[in-house]
């Protein structure tokens, strides 16, 4: 018996564990045990819930769902379905990894093995080693074996020395170089199974969530990305809680493949890059050129309807313009650098505003002039860093929709609204159901330096794009420290047919420009005002928006917006007059027409026309030449039958006038 337990001597039960506060999403508010986990917090709701829980967002941080909780706290509990959980579950498989590339590869040192956008890496020295296709085959196996362990990822916060040693002692260079910029209180060791790795974390709580494994790729990446530095091995890889969804994943990779826009650009004629010209400045060819032309004939329709007026500014323009816009130096690094002459420099126009600025300060404004519209399909140029550039997504030329709109605060909201609802207005046209407004504010501690620094007016704008939002029900996102320089930004991001997330355009407020360029306008009171100023693309730019449409299309562009719209295909010579009669009716018609007039069987013109992915083809013989008529065939769907060239005119105009979208199904060649 314990000393405690002395006769005679008074005996209390044991103090119970201080209360604490777990507030969750729906407000609701419980209370648990100092020290509970997220984890257990989970399988007190239901044992089913536990065993979906990844990682919890503790107070905004993403903790391991196994971590104590010993104070008040807000809680989410993250899931696959939460891309935080999605993070934490491929950061735990990286060091899953780790520890299958350690136990086949003895000796081996990592640097980092971060969660991507789809999957993990792991950069790693091999010594003198090589990793082959084979090699992966037996990581894949090894880490699946691991896997079914359900090794605990055990978190251990550990002294600075500790861990020096630790790392010394294993003679592991790359973690001793990380451990540089630590300091003692904000290390932390994690363990599953037999490997250990510096590592902040968090991570789920057993390898046994992992039950799907793809490695992917090996590459080379220079330590630090420095290619002074040694190359490091790095693989790659993608891991799923169900072979099922790992199965699905990797079906629409190769989908993804075979609607890049690099490839189809190749293949369609629409773009090209050349060495003589430069890196990320396309050439588009006469089917690309037909794709501009009808989307700025989309986009101008689209503005002269909503009351904007068109201008035209130069490519350069003298420094003291991008000094005054305040673009050097924030954005300088973006930048050309700039061409002297006369002592004077000059920079290649890397934005529009500023010109469009000038055009608003050329002539006196009152407020019946407000709002004013001003847009332009503006040619930039922004000097990307060669890593970044990428086809049509990431160029060095781009061709913006942009404008301008300079209004009062009372006229805000209903300016930024309608901005909102062009945006949906073109989701519409082009078949985009997914898409979500990431609403970018600025960080208040980098005010003066990456940021205006307007403390006041930085929350009053941002409150303004808030309401907009909140009262329109458009949903969003909001993202801190990601604002452009002079106010607050939607990013509009949008999913392809597939499920491929990109970037399309952006929607800016601004109020530091207007006084900047000390633009004015007479209010109602007879007094000068400057006006807020809204910057909008809803169609982003030529380059990546054609890329995006490559993509989400497969090349197959609906009917009003291919380069060809219809392929006329003779069986013999002897058709070659009667062609060139429909063709004539077509191109009266404004429709993009050609003859293919190769001495080919009509099977290889059919098959080659469908490769170029022509919307109509209209097949012509001795029947068809006797009845006015052709055989029509639609790309993707076949024969549909003989129709009469006027009706089938008819036809093709109103499908092109609508601009109706095809059915975009995923798959299909």
């Amino acid at each position: 018996m314990g000393r405690d337990f002395l006769p005679g001597k008074r005996h209390l039960p044991p103090p119970k564990n201080k209360m604490i506060n777990i507030s969750f999403p729906d407000g609701a508010v419980r209370q648990y045990e100092k020290g509970i986990t997220a984890l257990d917090i989970a399988k007190s709701i239901s044992e089913g819930l536990a065993r979906k829980v990844l990682a919890a967002n503790v107070n905004g941080q993403v903790w391991d769902a196994t971590r104590p909780i010993n104070e008040d706290a807000s809680l989410k509990l993250l899931t696959w379905n939460d891309a935080e959980g999605k993070s934490t579950f491929w950061h735990s498989s990286a060091h899953l990894m780790a520890e299958a590339v350690e136990s086949l590869f003895p000796g081996v040192k990592f640097w980092v093995g971060p969660p991507v956008e789809n999957g993990f890496y792991y950069d790693m020295d091999l010594g003198n080693r090589k990793m082959n296709e084979e090699d992966l085959a037996k990581l894949e196996k090894k880490m699946n074996e691991l896997a079914k362990q359900n090794n605990n990822y055990i978190r251990k916060e550990i002294s600075k020395e500790d861990a020096v040693k630790y790392f010394s002692d294993k003679g592991d260079e790359y973690k001793l170089d990380l451990l540089q910029g630590l300091n003692d209180g904000e290390i932390t060791f994690y363990s599953q199974g037999n490997f250990t790795d510096l590592c902040r974390g968090p991570h789920i709580p057993n390898t046994g969530f992992i039950k799907a494994i793809k490695l992917t790729n090996i590459a080379g990446a220079y330590w630090k990305g420095d290619e002074k530095n040694k190359m490091l091995t790095r693989i790659y890889g993608v891991s799923f809680p169900s072979q099922k969804e790992l199965d699905e994943h990797l079906n629409m990779l190769e989908e993804a493949k075979r609607r890049d826009h690099r490839k189809l650009g190749k293949e369609l004629g629409i773009f090209t890059f050349d060495d003589d010209v430069g890196p990320g400045l396309p050439l588009w060819m006469p089917n690309g050129a037909v794709i501009i032309e009808e989307l700025e004939r989309l986009a101008k329709e689209t503005e002269d309807d909503a009351g904007y007026k068109r201008v035209v500014t130069p490519h350069i323009a003298k420094e003291s313009l991008y000094l005054t816009s305040g673009h050097l130096p924030y954005y300088q690094e973006s930048m050309y650098p700039p061409m002297e002459l006369e002592g004077v420099k000059y920079y290649l126009k890397a934005m529009n505003c500023p010109h469009h600025h000038k055009i608003f300060a050329a002539e006196q404004k009152s407020y019946k002039d407000l709002p004013l519209r001003l847009a332009e399909y503006g040619t930039c140029y922004r000097y990307e860093q060669s890593g970044e550039l990428f086809g049509l997504m990431r160029v060095r030329c781009l061709h913006m929709n942009d404008a301008h709109i300079y209004c009062t605060k009372e006229q805000f909201y209903d300016e930024f609204r309608a901005v909102n609802d062009m945006y949906l207005k073109y989701f519409k046209i082009f078949g985009i159901d997914k898409y979500v407004m990431r609403l970018s504010l600025h960080s208040p501690d980098k005010l003066g330096k990456k940021y205006v620094d307007e403390s006041e007016l930085w929350k009053e704008t941002e409150q303004l794009v808030r309401d907009v939002l909140i009262k329109t029900k458009t949903p969003y996102v909001e993202v801190p420290d990601e604002a452009a320089f002079y106010g607050p930004k939607i990013d509009v991001q949008i999913w392809s047919a597939i499920g491929k997330e990109f970037t399309l355009a952006t929607n800016q407020v601004d109020f530091a420009q207007g006084r900047r360029f000390k633009l004015e306008f007479t209010n109602h009171d007879n007094k000068p005002e400057v006006p807020l100023i809204i910057h909008r693309a809803p169609l982003g730019t030529h380059e990546r928006f054609i890329g995006f449409l490559l993509e989400h299309y497969a090349g197959k562009l609906p009917v009003w917006l291919s380069p060809l719209q219809v392929k006329i295909l003779p069986i013999s010579d002897k058709f070659i007059d009667y062609a060139k009669t429909i063709l004539h009716k077509l191109k009266k018609a404004d429709i993009r027409a050609e003859i293919d007039e190769r001495n080919e069987k009509i099977g290889k013109k059919i098959r080659d026309t469908e490769l170029m992915k022509v919307p109509y083809m209209l097949v012509i013989g001795e029947k068809e030449m006797s009845e006015n008529k052709a055989a029509v065939r639609r790309q993707g769907k076949g024969d549909l039958g003989a129709k009469l060239v006027d009706e089938f005119i008819h036809e093709i105009e109103t499908e092109i006038g609508e601009r109706k979208g095809e059915e975009m199904v995923v798959g299909s060649q």
